[in-house]
C-alpha cells in the first residue's frame, strides 16, 4: 500500500505528511498479525534487564507528544521511543524546518523539540497507558537558561510512564545543548539525576542519547561520566550537523540534524568504541541510516544490543519493520545463530 502511496505522500511538505501519518495511527486499525513473522522467537531479546519481542525500535522524534505510541507497537516494533518532551508546550523553530534529501536517503529537521508539553502528554499517558516497552525521550524548554531543572522536571514526571528514560544532550537544534558533552556540565547533569533517583527511589533506567560530532578525545571523559554514574545504556547516535561534503542532494545545505543513510558508518564507528571500551557491559541503542536487515545485523555484530530507525521508515513505510525481522531471521539462520543476542559484537 505505502509503495501506491508514497508519490503522493512524497508530494507534501514533510511536516504534512508527517501529521497525515499521526493521524492514520490514530485510527488504529492495522491489525496487529498484519506485521508478525515466522520464527520471531529467534529475535527475542533483552533490553535494561526486560525482554523484548524484537531489538527494532522506533527512534525518538516521530512520537514526538506520545500521541500514537500504542498504535505504533502494533506495527512490530520490539519497542517505541516518545518524545523529546519538555516541561512546558513547544512550537520550535519557525517553518520550513524538514527537508528531504532523497538523492542520499537522508533528512535534515531543525524542529526543535516541538511537542505538547509534560501535563498534556502525562495526561494521555495515564488515559492510555502503554502496551509495550516504552522509551521517554527528555530535553530542556528552549528558553530555559537553567537546563538541568527542566531534565529534572521532565524525569521526576514521566518516569512512572517509562520503561527507560533517555537524557538528549545531543540535538544540534537547541542552543546550548551540545554543552553537556564537557565533562563539568555532564557531571553537574548527571549528579543531580542520581540524586533524585536516590532520593525518590526511582528504578526507571537512565540512557544517555549521545552526539555523532563529538571528539575521539572526549570520549573517555564521557564514558568515565557513564561509568561514575551507573548510567544504565546509552544510544549511538542523535543526528550530525556536519559530514555533508559527500552528500547529493542540493538541500544538504540546510541547516539542522542530518539523519538517514549517510549517518550508518559513523554511528558503527561510535557503537565500536563504546563496545570495546565497556567490554560488552553497557548497553547500546544504535541508530543511523537503519533500513534493512543487512544494516540492522551490522549495528547488532558490531556491539549493539538493539536498534532503531526513522528515517529509514519516511522513505520505505511501516512495512520496513517486517521487512528487516525477516531479513534478520534469514541472516541468522544463514549464520547458524539461533538468536539474535548471540550475534550482539561479533564484529566489534
Amino acid at each position: 500500500m505505502f509503495s501506491i502511496l508514497r508519490p503522493y505522500i512524497f508530494s507534501l511538505d514533510p511536516e504534512a505528511a508527517h501529521d497525515l501519518a499521526i493521524k492514520s495511527l490514530k485510527l488504529n486499525f492495522v491489525p496487529k498479525i498484519f506485521f508478525e513473522v515466522k520464527n520471531e522467537e529467534m529475535l527475542e531479546t533483552e533490553l535494561f534487564k526486560k525482554k523484548i519481542k524484537n531489538p527494532i525500535g522506533l527512534a525518538a522524534g516521530f512520537d514526538k507528544s506520545a500521541e500514537v505510541y500504542n498504535s505504533l507497537f502494533k506495527l512490530g516494533f520490539g519497542f517505541v521511543e516518545v518524545g523529546t518532551i519538555t516541561p512546558k508546550r513547544q512550537f520550535g523553530n519557525p517553518k520550513p524546518r524538514v527537508f528531504r534529501l532523497e538523492k542520499d536517503k537522508a533528512m535534515i529537521n531543525r524542529l526543535g523539540f516541538n511537542n505538547d508539553g509534560i501535563e498534556i502528554v502525562s495526561d494521555r499517558l495515564s488515559k492510555s497507558m502503554p502496551g509495550g516497552f516504552l522509551g521517554i525521550n527528555i530535553g530542556p524548554n528552549k528558553d530555559q537558561k537553567h537546563k538541568i531543572l527542566d531534565f529534572l522536571e521532565c524525569f521526576s514526571k514521566l518516569n512512572k510512564f517509562a520503561s527507560y528514560i533517555t537524557i538528549n544532550i545531543s540535538s544540534p537544534n537547541t542552543e546550548g545543548l551540545r554543552d553537556f558533552h564537557e565533562e563539568k556540565l555532564l557531571n553537574e547533569l548527571l549528579t543531580k539525576l542520581h540524586e533524585l533517583k536516590k532520593n525518590n527511589k526511582i528504578k526507571c533506567p537512565i540512557v544517555l542519547k549521545l552526539s555523532p560530532d563529538i571528539e575521539e578525545k572526549e570520549i573517555n571523559n564521557i564514558n568515565e561520566m557513564i561509568l561514575k554514574f551507573k548510567i544504565d545504556g546509552i544510544i549511538l547516535t542523535n543526528t550530525t550537523n556536519q559530514n555533508r561534503d559527500s552528500l547529493l542532494d542540493i538541500k544538504k545545505h540546510e541547516s539542522g540534524g542530518l539523519s538517514g543513510l549517510p549517518l550508518h558508518k559513523l554511528s558503527l564507528k561510535f557503537i565500536k568504541i563504546f563496545y570495546k571500551l565497556n567490554k560488552g557491559n553497557l548497553p547500546i541503542i544504535g541508530v543511523g541510516g537503519i533500513d534493512n536487515g543487512k544494516s540492522a545485523f551490522e549495528k547488532i555484530t558490531s556491539g549493539a544490543t538493539a536498534i532503531q530507525l526513522y528515517t529509514g521508515m519516511v522513505y520505505k513505510g511501516p512495512g520496513i519493520i517486517k521487512n528487516i525481522k525477516q531479513e534478520l531471521i534469514e541472516i541468522l539462520k544463514k549464520e547458524k545463530i539461533k538468536n539474535i543476542q548471540q550475534a550482539i559484537g561479533i564484529n566489534s
